[in-house]
């Protein structure tokens, strides 16, 4: 089966960037549970200001939501595995974002203890299969970006129990088919993008649509066109009628003249004969 690698193509990269941060702004504009206090401890408190020496930002879920958005992706130098030591055991945190940075297997190890984690950008990074075996544990993730990895159909074990997990984006991996088909059917509910199965079977359904349209037309023209040629006959026909009727008038009344002219030329010989007998 072919694995999703669409190396150079800057259209579809480009549209599942964009695809994910619109997911991104659409699950920070949802609502958020009224009134989520959680106490930090001064370890986490520690951790959360060594990530900011180290150039991540952290910012709360929102005012009533003191959870924490964790992220690298805008940070200048090399960001690689040790940035993602702090975030260990780290509770509070329920977003991480580290898209294009240098993380590899190594910096998910220091993942998975992070079990508040709701979303979590890993496109662009170095993660392979290896790596996913560490966010098993991730019992509250739903999100997850895995887009322009190394990820294979075998990695995607890792993520069956993974039962909150509702959005997992491919695009670029070396995912095929059959892993696609294999996990969703082991979770129906989890929304893979691309899912070449459900795109299949939807062009399937849209192609049978378009056959059954273009019948139903084809059958619709050739009715139209029958009744066309029928009203075309029908009025050749009284056409030729018509003309017929005015021919057969016309020879009518042209044997009643010549009878006519006959019967006055008959009279006329009579008349002329009559006056020459009396001469």
């Amino acid at each position: 089966m072919r694995a999703f690698h669409i190396t150079g193509r800057a259209v579809l990269a480009g549209a599942a960037l964009l695809l994910s941060q619109a997911d991104v702004r659409a699950e920070g504009e949802a609502k958020a549970p009224a009134a989520v206090k959680i106490e930090l401890t001064d370890a986490d408190k520690a951790a959360l200001a060594k990530i900011r020496e180290l150039g991540g930002q952290v910012l709360e879920v929102a005012q009533n939501d003191n959870r924490l958005d964790v992220s690298f992706h805008l940070a200048d130098g090399k960001i690689g595995d040790d940035h993602l030591k702090p975030l260990a055991g780290l509770k509070c945190v329920v977003s991480l974002n580290v898209r294009g940075k240098d993380i590899t297997d190594e910096g998910l190890a220091h993942l998975a203890g992070t079990t508040g984690l709701v979303r979590l950008h890993l496109e662009r990074t170095k993660v392979t299969d290896a790596g996913l075996k560490h966010l098993a544990k991730l019992e509250n993730l739903e999100y997850l970006n895995l887009y322009g990895t190394e990820v294979t159909d075998a990695g995607l074990a890792a993520l069956e129990p993974l039962k909150k997990l509702k959005k997992l984006y491919l695009w670029q991996t070396k995912i095929t088919e059959d892993g696609i088909t294999k996990l969703t059917t082991a979770r129906p509910e989890l929304q893979v993008v691309p899912n070449p199965v459900k795109e299949k079977a939807l062009a399937e359904l849209e192609a049978k649509r378009k056959a059954e349209a273009e019948a139903a037309q084809k059958i619709e023209d050739e009715k139209k066109k029958a009744e066309e040629a029928k009203k075309k006959a029908e009025e050749e026909a009284k056409k030729k009628a018509e003309e017929e009727k005015k021919k057969a008038e016309e020879e009518a009344k042209k044997k009643e003249e010549e009878a006519k002219k006959a019967e006055a030329d008959k009279k006329a010989e009579a008349d002329k004969k009559a006056e020459a007998e009396k001469k």
